[in-house]
């Protein structure tokens, strides 16, 4: 039976509530700067990674966060065909504090930084963002775990932080739904980055664990001051898999994580949030643990990866909600005729199935042709 709604929220709400609702709802875990840009017309420290990273190194905060609240909300605004708002992705949402004093690397060359602390930081072409290519500090046989343990401490934190999110639960929180955060994510744990965190599970599983579960206890100590008032869903994005398969064992993932995880999810729920999942790359051999621990929505469903999303809602309609059907790989390399037919399928096929959110595969990333976005949207808007 149809549910009668009367806003992208309530139309959102009835597919969780396992209703269906009058027509499917459409959102994105995000959409970067460059689309971004082409929609609002200017230039945008909306998602973008880089730019907003180095203007805060430079001092630049208040003239960041005016942007990513004029310009998300602006965009937003635009994209009225849109159900779901997230205010809690990098780049776009939790923010430095006001007043904030960075302590910027030093610049090695137009593409690398230097921290004080050793760690050397390097900008992406592709994906226009900054990250940590070497960190003296994790070297296998360096990680101090003891350390990690969580001493017990609540550290209360600053309310300006949240700006960001604030502005847009009140801009959209009555009538769209708005995803927000909670405290950290916590879906796995790699002490020292990549390379040595899989190197100390294999090599100190009970003490990982130990640690683990310690920032699980920290992390829902938290939830109730980052949980903010008005938002129904929390998004975690933690990659647990990558295009072959998970990057640890599933026994690995049961025996060390899955308890932690579950916790975690629980935690939340008792603020009333929905728990939304992405997972980029392969999740087949953990999904049956995903459902396990709770979570309300599967998000990325990456079909580059093997993941079918017919097959996924088939098998998991009775546990979690499905939200893609639209391969980033489309909107960056294909063309707009991939596209359409891409939309159509999924609108024919797996929408009137219930338990779905229309969206894309990872998010608008970071090189999507504009052309194959405004064909996607021109296709959505016969469905709706």
């Amino acid at each position: 039976m149809q549910q009668r709604v009367n806003t992208s929220k309530e139309r959102v709400e009835a597919i969780f509530n396992n209703q269906m609702p009058d027509r499917p709802a459409i959102g994105f875990y995000a959409i970067d700067s460059d689309t971004a840009g082409k929609i609002l017309g200017r230039e945008t420290y909306w998602r973008a990674k880089a730019k907003s990273q180095i203007a805060f190194w430079e001092g630049r905060r208040d003239e960041v966060i005016q942007s990513w609240i004029e310009d998300g909300i602006e965009l937003y605004k635009k994209l009225d065909l849109i159900d779901i708002v997230p205010a809690c992705c990098e780049s776009a949402g939790v923010c430095p504090p006001k007043n904030y004093k960075p302590d910027p690397p030093r610049k090695i060359d137009d593409a690398t930084w230097e921290g004080k602390d050793g760690k050397i930081y390097r900008y992406s072409p592709i994906t226009r963002d900054i990250t940590i290519i070497e960190d003296p500090a994790a070297k296998l046989g360096m990680i101090n775990l003891d350390k990690e343990m969580w001493d017990g401490e609540i550290i209360l934190p600053d309310e300006s932080i949240f700006e960001v999110v604030d502005a847009f639960i009140s801009a959209f929180g009555n009538d769209r739904f708005v995803l927000g955060r909670a405290g950290d994510e916590l879906a796995w744990f790699l002490p020292g980055g990549m390379e040595i965190g899989l190197m100390e599970m294999a090599l100190r599983p009970e003490q990982v664990k130990q640690v683990y579960l310690s920032k699980v206890a920290r992390a829902n100590a938290h939830d109730k001051y980052y949980i903010r008032r008005g938002q129904p869903a929390v998004l975690w994005g933690t990659d647990i898999s990558c295009q072959n398969g998970p990057m640890l064992s599933p026994k690995m993932y049961r025996d060390l994580f899955l308890e932690g995880f579950s916790q975690r999810i629980a935690s939340v729920k008792t603020f009333g949030q929905k728990v939304i999942k992405h997972m980029c790359g392969n999740n087949w051999p953990i999904l049956d643990m995903m459902a396990e621990a709770g979570i309300d929505c599967y998000q990325s469903i990456q079909q580059s990866a093997g993941m079918d999303i017919a097959e996924v809602q088939k098998q998991y309609k009775d546990k979690f909600v499905v939200w893609g059907g639209m391969p980033v790989e489309y909107l960056i390399g294909g063309t707009m005729d991939d596209v359409r037919r891409a939309v159509q399928k999924v609108m024919t096929e797996v929408a009137p199935n219930g338990r779905f959110i229309f969206g894309t595969s990872h998010s608008v990333a970071v090189g999507t042709n504009y052309d194959n976005f405004m064909a996607m949207t021109d296709e959505l808007n016969k469905f709706i």
